[in-house]
């Protein structure tokens, strides 16, 4: 098979790529039901022969179009667009922007038949141009990878071929065989799946080499790999080098640890000739076309996730995989939204060295075990279970699916993630209360940035000026290098200075979002009050702490006492040690992230602002209220003005709501308990008595410890007049406390559980309650002649006697008295009559007089 292009030069690249074998039934698949799905290997040609091929370029592929026709292909990753399309239009002999083009954000080359778009771009269009007219074919690329814009962009394009264009052609291209639920997704369900495609890959013997480090290493943690696994796989690489042949493809979670392996193997590499290539979505242009060249040395190639799939590097026969991925998270409850550092999938590890095998033999070092192998999760999970959804939302809502209702998703999104994106587009007023995009929404999404972007750009406009608020958005639409420093007014001096790489791609960014501002603006419909007139110059702190508020208005955060930021999310912020941020009485946080375990978040990037600007664009958590609380011990009542969770100012309530002064007092019970109150000895006794008798009785008799008493303190403690904690400790607690029995108990209260009770002598003694049985402690010398103790609890339980010696000791101990008498009395007599001679020791204590007294003293004749 050839390719020729406009000049004549035949191209055989793609003579022997595997794809091209079931083109023909892709072709037949699309005329029966124009939906398919295309299960391909890396490699084999499915990202540039099978466009080719349905554009019409291919005409010795039986099957195709009579005549050109436009294909869209959507791929995940701007650096595969520009990839796809370069390979594309070499092999028509070429420039892109001819016949095959392709438009990435800030970058458009479109080409006149075939064009690579990305899915956020695609998404774009859609919401412009929903019938897509002229465009007979949508390939959605690496569809296995499951991002969030790949899902959306495939559930509009089904919506759009049942409502508007029924002859639009669609293809869910996929990299793995796990093709069920997509090819159940496009056709017309499960009982009548679209047809599935597949291409087997020329994949050579890959011998697998389990290489885990020495030592144990500590598990990631957030954005943080242990460097000591860092240095196992730059050790790694070179073992590879020295061990095999053909260039080396190291898989790495992100930017910092490729920078970080590039240098431990720089040495290495210089010493035997060996090119070393930083493979990422930050890349230069320039390194992004050199990898997809043969290279004129070996090299070593370090790359993330881009290249599982979505690129084709000749000459490679290593793979040396870190064992780690990248996902996003969000902490919905801080507002806090980061990626994290994770094990990579089994299926991805299976990706990733199918990339050694693609040429010829190769060698993959698995940095792991492989016990550890199988313990790894199957595949990765799906973006739209684990990302901040505002941007979906809203995406959905301008579709008029308001929550995805309706939208054919494989994954229903969490409703949580939803309604926290929900809350976020109404204070944008994005959405009305219905959830329904307002036109600012629409004008929100077609910026083409996160929406909390598209509002700092559109309200930041009006106050700072277009060019600025372009430029700082720009700053915040991608992320920085690691060691770009946490100052982001910094940054953007740096970056205005000029220079290539990350200054050219954010000029062209900041330019994009600039003409975006071109149109008028819709009638205002924001329900944040947060547009606040205000002068379009200042210090550049001034206009990017104001940008920086605009879109993250719950990150504006005070300095606290002591150390660290307090946001308006009242979430901790602290900047890193020795960041001159540190000292700032006001920050606008744009970048931060929060360790796991961490209460407080750690501040990536800000800008120092004063307090008129945290007031002017975090307007609409502005809050002025009474506040009638428990703190420090006491009752506070104040006026508090509020900017969310950090106060501004406060005075002393002089005549506060007796409402909440009640509230408040309750509170200080709930966390301080009974102990509140002055528990005199009269009260305690009777609250020992009232517990006896639940205890024994059950209900109706109240239940008296500290959280049924809490629980139940208004039916019993006069609260009315008290307004702080000196007026608790003034309550006659005893008299509070009768009234929590129902009158029925309270009646019988001193006949079941009788705070005294009266002995021969006449002494009324008090019963002790606080135990497990009810105690009279009297001298043994008041219950002579009491044949038997009174039972309490209506006969239930047995009056435990405590018979005390006359210097008021325990003698003895008896729930029965009679049997005392008769079988105890005499040893205690004997021991005890010696003792206390003067007292009254009679044989027989049941008919003897009871005495409080001692003997009288006998004495001799007067004068003897």
């Amino acid at each position: 098979m050839a390719v020729v292009g406009h000049t004549g030069q035949v191209h055989h690249e793609l003579t022997d790529l595997p794809v091209r074998h079931v083109v023909p039934r892709l072709h037949a698949a699309l005329d029966q039901h124009g939906t398919a799905v295309l299960a391909a290997p890396p490699g084999t040609g499915k990202t540039t022969l099978v466009p080719l091929a349905l554009a019409g370029l291919l005409p010795d592929i039986p099957g195709g179009p009579d005549r050109p026709t436009r294909v869209i292909v959507a791929e995940p990753r701007r650096l595969a667009a520009r990839a796809a399309a370069r390979r594309m239009a070499w092999l028509l002999g070429e420039r892109v922007g001819e016949r095959v083009g392709f438009t990435v954000r800030g970058e458009r080359r479109p080409g006149s038949l075939i064009e690579v778009v990305t899915t956020g771009v695609l998404l774009q269009r859609l919401q412009r141009e929903p019938e897509l007219d002229g465009v007979a074919v949508v390939i959605l690329d690496e569809c296995h990878e499951r991002h969030l814009d790949a899902d959306t962009a495939m559930a509009f394009l089904l919506d759009a071929r049942e409502a508007l264009r029924p002859d639009l052609r669609l293809i869910a291209a996929s990299a793995t065989a796990d093709t069920g639920p997509w090819a159940g997704l496009l056709g017309a369900g499960p009982s009548a799946p679209a047809p599935v495609v597949e291409a087997e890959g020329v994949l050579h013997p890959i011998e697998v080499v389990w290489a885990p480090p020495a030592r144990p290493t500590r598990p990631p943690h957030g954005m943080r790999v242990d460097p000591a696994l860092l240095d196992h796989v730059a050790a790694t690489v070179r073992t590879a080098l020295a061990e095999r042949d053909g260039d080396v493809l190291c898989f790495l979670p992100g930017v910092g640890e490729i920078a970080k392996v590039a240098g431990l193997v720089s040495g290495s590499a210089r010493e035997s000739g060996t090119e070393v290539l930083q493979v990422h979505g930050q890349a230069a242009a320039a390194v992004q076309d050199a990898v997809l060249r043969p290279g004129e040395r070996r090299r070593i190639v370090l790359t993330t996730s881009v290249a599982e799939s979505s690129l084709t590097v000749p000459g490679v026969r290593v793979v040396v995989d870190s064992g780690l991925a990248r996902e996003p998270r969000v902490d919905h409850a801080r507002g806090l939204s980061a990626l994290t550092t994770v094990r990579a999938s089994r299926a991805a590890a299976l990706q990733r060295a199918g990339r050694a095998g693609r040429e010829a033999p190769g060698t993959v070092y698995r940095c792991w075990s492989e016990a550890e192998h199988t313990r790894l999760p199957d595949r990765p999970r799906p973006q739209i279970a684990l990302a901040d959804l505002t941007g979906f939302a809203l995406q959905a809502a301008c579709w008029g699916a308001p929550d995805g209702t309706g939208l054919a998703l494989l994954d229903a999104p969490p409703d949580a993630a939803m309604g926290a994106a929900g809350e976020t587009l109404r204070a944008l007023g994005a959405v009305d209360a219905g959830g329904r995009a307002t036109t600012r929404g629409r004008r929100m999404a077609r910026v083409g940035v996160h929406p909390r972007l598209a509002r700092a750009l559109l309200d930041g406009a009006e106050q700072v000026g277009p060019r600025a608020a372009a430029e700082v958005v720009a700053l915040l639409s991608e992320p920085l290098p690691r060691d770009a420093g946490d100052d982001l007014t910094a940054i953007w001096r740096g970056l205005r200075r000029g220079g290539t790489g990350p200054a050219a791609r954010w000029r062209e960014e900041a330019r994009r979002l600039t003409a975006a501002l071109s149109a008028p603006l819709p009638a205002p419909e924001r329900r944040d009050g947060a547009v606040v007139r205000g002068p379009k110059r200042g210090t550049d702190d001034a206009v990017a702490g104001l940008v920086v508020a605009l879109a993250f208005p719950e990150r504006v955060a005070r300095a606290r006492p002591g150390s660290g930021h307090l946001m308006v999310s009242g979430t901790g912020a602290d900047p890193a040690p020795g960041s001159g941020l540190a000292s700032a009485p006001w920050l606008a946080i744009a970048v931060a992230d929060r360790p796991a375990g961490s209460p407080s978040a750690r501040i990536r990037q800000a800008v120092v602002i004063d307090e008129e600007t945290a007031r002017r664009a975090a307007a609409p958590f502005l809050a002025a209220a009474e506040e009638v609380h428990w703190a420090g011990g006491d009752v506070v009542a104040r006026r508090v003005e509020r900017l969310g969770a950090v106060e501004l100012s406060a005075v002393p309530l002089r005549d506060p709501d007796p409402g909440l002064l009640t509230d408040a007092l309750l509170e200080g019970l709930r966390r301080e308990g009974p102990s509140l109150l002055t528990w005199s000895r009269d009260a305690g006794a009777l609250r020992e008595r009232l517990a006896f008798c639940h205890r024994v009785l059950g209900e109706p008799w109240p239940a008296v410890d500290d959280a049924a008493l809490v629980e139940r303190a208004l039916e019993w403690l006069p609260l009315g007049r008290a307004r702080r904690r000196a007026d608790l400790a003034r309550i006659d607690v005893a008299a509070a406390l009768r009234r929590l029995p129902p009158w029925e108990c309270a009646a019988r209260l001193d006949e079941l559980a009788p705070e005294r009770v009266t002995v021969p002598t006449g002494s009324r003694i008090r019963v002790d309650y606080s135990g497990e049985h009810p105690v009279l402690a009297a001298k043994l010398q008041e219950l002579f002649g009491w044949e038997a103790a009174p039972r309490l609890a209506g006969g239930r339980v047995p009056l435990v006697v405590h018979l005390l010696s006359p210097a008021g000791r325990p003698a003895a101990v008896t729930a029965d008295l009679a049997s005392f008498w008769r079988e105890g009395y005499r040893s205690v007599r004997a021991e005890l009559r010696g003792r206390y001679p003067r007292h009254p020791w009679p044989e027989d204590p049941v008919t003897a007089e009871p005495t409080r007294r001692t003997k009288p003293r006998k004495t001799g004749p007067r004068g003897s």
